[in-house]
């Protein structure tokens, strides 16, 4: 039987997912989050941006209502087309407004540090 386990979206920021990242490939679970700067109710297509780096959501499975401006939360599965471009096939996704971003950077960063040194010490 076919195991259908979900994984885990792996923390990225929208700085981080490009072409050269580890995380830029087909299929890759993230957890992204950016502020909601356009939405097509016609494609259920989102665009959240971070700084100057954008992604694009399809949120067709989510029962959320999005208001332009806020910051989200989302969870899904990359998906790359034929032109480079990726898609975020959102399984999840909240509203985070409220939430401090670059606290929330810091604590990832701590976070990664932390699971580097964790990495390090099994290895040695």
């Amino acid at each position: 039987m076919a195991s259908s386990a979900i994984n885990s979206g792996a923390l990225v920021t929208l700085q981080e997912l490009n072409s050269a990242s580890p995380h830029f490939k087909q299929g890759a679970s993230l957890r992204v989050t950016g502020r909601l700067q356009e939405y097509s109710v016609e494609n259920a297509v989102a665009l959240i941006i971070d700084g100057n780096a954008t992604l694009k959501i399809g949120t067709q499975h989510l029962n959320l209502n999005l208001r332009l401006g806020s910051i989200y939360q989302f969870i899904g599965e990359l998906l790359i087309q034929p032109n480079n471009e990726a898609i975020l096939k959102a399984r999840v996704g909240r509203n985070v407004d409220g939430i401090d971003l670059n606290l929330y950077y810091q604590s990832l960063k701590l976070l990664r540090e932390f699971m580097s040194e964790q990495m390090s010490s099994r290895t040695s």
